[in-house]
């Protein structure tokens, strides 16, 4: 199997939470219960709640088989990608096929709106590492921000995070991203704070928006705001943040093709030094081949903050995320 074979498995990206992660996709672009203002993938194109097999668990399983055998190990496994990975009806099975596979913890990244079903936590529970998300404080907010599928009940949701961290054996990391002017004030942190008591997870990361976000009035909570607000909350707090030095690649056993820099910004934007420690390349190599993608015009440029990132164009990504 060749680089240009993988259509669901990804990577390893560079991830602030996870270090190098090999991402697994569940379902196709974009794909999700949520249309967040802050999604770096932009807009949701299939907002649902329809939990079916959306790609082939065979496929998935045999092209990681693949992948282990012809890259340097992550430091996990993630199952995240272009959409809500909890849609996928057998993502249990998958997970206990990683698990038969490799010895490479498995992290499950969730906007947390389905754990109000028992059979989708039951799915979960042979996971190493699950990190749902909580954006709001109450419903009104819960609308704004993350514009859920109209069955999803912002009570109903919250209630299914607790329930999962009550049950689940290993790490919960609940993620809170802040928006400014809308979630970035301390009287909707302290909201937040109070349910995350009640949840109860191991750790809360504290985040913010990073990356070009599907709304343009969607802003960052600046890093010294982010540390006052982080004093709402009990237990572990971790600020999550882009600033940091990318980490040094590791040797990669082959040539990183076109398709491996596309596989990897179809799933998030990235700058040149997040491609570079991603998929093991030097700086200045990483950045050339990105300019000469964007001159193809398969790969658009978009700022925020000062910073440039690279991404699929919308229309390349849904013509390469339908299968």
């Amino acid at each position: 199997m060749t680089t240009t074979d993988f259509k669901y498995v990804y990577g390893p990206v560079p991830s602030r939470r996870l270090g190098r992660s090999l991402g697994v996709d569940l379902v196709p672009f974009k794909t999700c219960t949520y249309d967040c203002i802050y999604c770096q993938l932009g807009r949701t194109t299939d907002q649902t709640t329809r939990r079916i097999e959306y790609v082939a668990m065979d496929a998935v399983l045999a092209e990681l088989k693949a992948k282990l055998k012809s890259a340097p190990p992550p430091d996990y496994i993630s199952l995240a990608g272009s959409g809500e990975p909890t849609l996928h009806a057998r993502i249990g099975e998958v997970i206990a096929g990683i698990k038969r596979l490799t010895r490479t913890p498995v992290a499950v990244l969730t906007n947390g709106s389905l754990l109000w079903d028992v059979n989708v936590r039951q799915a979960l529970m042979e996971a190493d590492l699950v990190m749902p998300s909580l954006d709001a404080g109450d419903e009104t907010v819960f609308q704004r921000v993350n514009r859920p599928h109209r069955e999803i009940a912002f009570e109903a949701m919250v209630a299914g995070l607790a329930a999962f961290t009550a049950g689940f054996p290993r790490l919960v990391w609940l993620e809170v991203l802040l928006v400014d002017g809308i979630t970035g004030a301390e009287r909707q942190v302290e909201k937040i704070a109070d349910l995350a008591r009640r949840i109860r997870p191991g750790r809360v990361q504290l985040n913010t928006v990073t990356r070009p976000p599907a709304k343009e009035f969607a802003r960052a909570v600046s890093r010294d705001r982010l540390s006052r607000l982080a004093q709402c909350f009990n237990g572990p707090v971790e600020l999550i943040s882009d600033s940091g030095p990318e980490r040094s690649p590791l040797p990669y056993p082959g040539a990183v093709t076109d398709a491996d820099i596309l596989d990897l910004l179809a799933r998030r934007p990235c700058k040149a030094g997040g491609v570079a420690a991603g998929l093991s390349l030097h700086i200045q190599e990483a950045a050339k081949r990105l300019e000469s993608l964007v001159k193809t015009g398969i790969v658009a440029v978009q700022q925020k903050d000062g910073d440039i990132f690279y991404c699929l164009r919308h229309s390349a990504a849904d013509a390469g995320k339908t299968g």
